[in-house]
């Protein structure tokens, strides 16, 4: 809270002091969903529409980051009957905020196990339910330590929907009964406006960022990336412009906040740059790195890319962030080792040829530069990245069919 601040605003909610709501509605079910931060409320935008068009349902949407939080209610105010903070998993704040809401069903999203929220949820004889459930390999070896309070948790829940087939066999490793289980696919599939921009909007795009709309222009993108990814970016594109290459990179890093050690990094390499949180969305023209130190704009962003590289995948990094975003955009892909959330998702981007595994930075940086000299194979990616994506969608109907039955 300290380090990323913003976390002042409303902090009442946090202690449990939810606001006073309406009398609730018999003819609808008053449903408490919690997501925790930015990738989890933009996953469930689908989901919430489809609960609104029911008219079934009426939601509590509630998120536990500041930045969450402002993304939820600049989104969501005409989706949900409410727009808060989730309290903090200790009795007091928890049995308060229980108190002013009185869900008749709460849902937490991917791997959330709170166990006073779902204490109360049990005592008081609401359902819970799990959806687009996933373990990674960090949280799967931490709750398997600790199976015997894993089990008490998962076992609270009526139902779960598994984001994979690994993830659902996982959760029955560690304690969640097998026909409570049901293998969803993952809601970020179904995020809207992501699929590939026209000649004519990409060309807009990129013209906003300063690249310019020369054919010949190569856009790397660096995918929510951490501390030494940038490095490895920057120096790839300077390699690639001086084999004669026109390369740009649109560098947006997982954590705006460490914008001040980019900018130095970027100064230094004495080419023209543009930090979008100073300078706003439009860049100057022959801009080379543009930093995109904003938050929530990722997804706007890729669709001007020709190749990207997925974030928190080389050493020492692991975990990886997800690549969903450029598959849907038709944007290809190079990625770490380090991409163990997303293992399922990996191999099947690589089954059909949309992304390339590299084993360290070396080969890295080595498969960037062969995909940025090499459109003929770029366009062959793109195709078969967006073919891929469309195959599965489909989770937010197979969720939304289990939370209004």
């Amino acid at each position: 809270m300290i380090k990323r601040g913003g976390y002042r605003k409303d902090f009442s909610q946090r202690l449990g002091f939810f606001p006073l709501l309406p009398p609730k509605d018999s003819s609808r079910r008053r449903l408490w969903i919690q997501a925790v931060s930015v990738g989890e409320i933009q996953a469930i935008g689908p989901l919430l529409r489809g609960l609104k068009n029911s008219g079934k349902t009426e939601v509590v949407l509630t998120t536990t980051t500041s930045t969450g939080y402002r993304l939820a209610r600049e989104l969501y105010a005409e989706l949900c009957l409410k727009i808060g903070l989730f309290p903090i998993d200790f009795w007091p704040c928890s049995h308060i905020a229980w108190g002013r809401i009185q869900p008749d069903a709460v849902v937490l999203t991917e791997g959330e196990l709170w166990p006073e929220h779902l204490g109360h949820a049990e005592r008081r004889h609401v359902p819970a339910l799990l959806i687009n459930a996933r373990l990674s390999d960090k949280s799967f070896r931490r709750h398997q330590k600790f199976n015997w309070f894993t089990k008490s948790l998962v076992q609270k829940f009526s139902w779960i929907g598994a984001g994979s087939e690994e993830d659902a066999n996982r959760l029955e490793n560690v304690g969640a009964s097998a026909n409570r289980i049901e293998v969803t696919g993952n809601l970020k599939f179904d995020v809207p406006s992501t699929s590939p921009l026209s000649h004519a909007e990409k060309s807009k795009l990129r013209e906003s960022l300063g690249f310019g709309q020369a054919s010949s222009t190569v856009v790397i993108l660096g995918s929510s990336t951490w501390e030494g990814e940038e490095t490895l970016l920057l120096e790839t594109v300077k390699q690639l412009r001086n084999s004669g290459i026109d390369t740009r990179l649109l560098l947006v890093p997982r954590h705006a906040e460490r914008r001040e050690a980019l900018m130095k990094e970027i100064r230094l390499s004495g080419l023209s740059y543009h930090q979008r949180s100073v300078g706003g969305t439009i860049a100057p023209a022959n801009t080379i790195f543009h930093l995109a130190d904003t938050t929530g704009e990722l997804r706007t962003l890729t669709p001007a890319a020709d190749l990207a590289f997925c974030g928190k995948s080389l050493s020492p990094h692991e975990g990886g962030q997800t690549p969903i975003d450029c598959a849907a955009s038709g944007v290809p892909l190079v990625y770490g080792p380090g991409m163990s959330n997303f293992r399922e998702i990996c191999r099947g981007l690589e089954a059909v040829g949309a992304a390339t595994k590299a084993l360290d930075a070396t080969s890295a940086k080595e498969s960037l530069m062969a995909l940025a000299k090499d459109e003929k194979k770029r366009l062959q990616q793109s195709q078969a990245a967006v073919t891929w994506h469309q195959k599965n969608r489909g989770a937010t109907e197979r969720t939304l069919q289990k939370l209004l039955s």
